[in-house]
């Protein structure tokens, strides 16, 4: 009898010591970020939503922020979608406007900036993982499924130019995320394998973009991190000077977005490893 006291009080023990570690795990994935509170969009505000500043947490630990749009006079549980991308941007870029247009349109909406990215937690700054970028969908369809103003039932992800693919991927291993649209315009594993139009398809450019990302890893890696091309040769494809004329101008340039103050000094491959940061000048 009195072993079995003993062995009830060392369980009980050891559950008490789990659940306080639990509690402390839960704790330490909640980081306070410092967010501007603002107006500091691309875009203007619109008149027919309402807009407030939030933040959620995900599975590896990292707290996201991002901007919650809900279109005004709504009443009920209305459809949600959450909206991300282009890779290298924020959300006081075209992911925000996408969110505060469907906002418009009677859908709850949040535009978020990935981890390491904007105004999210995570270093080093700038890291483009699949893995965890895949998660930050995944954990903004679990804020949107919990607010009272969503039907959980009814919940869609946008992904824009590089997060086309990471949206795809999101819906493939979440049966929750009901409607999906990837805005893209290319296929990005294509382009770091073969470079655009498929110019560098083949052995020896593959291996020589390679061998320039290892010397690269050792003079800056910091270099890596992407960014547009800047300042821009005459001879590059219509859609880089596009880029260029979103991201390094009034039009489009946020303070905070690595495809606005990052500067590429010549193009580059983009490694399709599962952790890079190695972020495409094409976002």
């Amino acid at each position: 009898m009195k072993k079995l006291i003993i062995l009830a009080v060392a369980a009980l023990t050891m559950a008490a010591c789990g659940n306080k570690q639990e509690t402390k795990n839960n704790e330490n994935m909640k980081q306070e970020l410092t967010l501007t509170q603002e107006w500091d969009k691309v875009f203007p505000l619109s008149d027919k939503v309402n807009h407030r500043k939030v933040t959620f947490e995900t599975q590896y630990g990292l707290t996201l922020a991002a901007d919650l749009y809900t279109p005004k006079d709504a009443n009920g549980k209305l459809p949600a979608i959450a909206v991300s991308g282009p890779f290298g941007a924020v959300k006081e870029q075209c992911s925000g406007l996408y969110a505060m247009r469907m906002a418009e349109r009677g859908f709850v909406t949040l535009a978020f900036d990935p981890s390491y990215t904007g105004e999210s937690s995570g270093e080093p700054r700038r890291t483009a993982s699949p893995d965890i970028n895949t998660e930050d969908f995944m954990a903004a369809v679990d804020f949107l499924s919990k607010l009272e103003n969503v039907d959980p039932e009814r919940i869609g992800i946008i992904g824009i130019c590089g997060w086309g693919g990471i949206a795809l991927n999101a819906a493939a291993a979440d049966p929750r995320i009901k409607a999906t649209v990837a805005s893209t315009m290319y296929d990005m594993t294509r382009i770091s394998g073969n470079g655009y139009y498929d110019n560098d398809n083949n052995e020896e450019a593959r291996h020589a973009a390679r061998e320039a990302m290892g010397k690269q890893r050792l003079a800056d890696p910091m270099a890596m991190a992407g960014g547009v091309i800047d300042p821009l040769p005459d001879e590059v494809p219509q859609f880089v000077k596009d880029y260029h004329a979103y991201y390094k101008t009034p039009r489009g340039y946020h303070k905070r977005s690595g495809n606005s103050s990052a500067r590429r000094l010549t193009p580059t491959h983009v490694s399709s490893t599962t952790s890079t940061r190695s972020v495409p000048p094409s976002s």
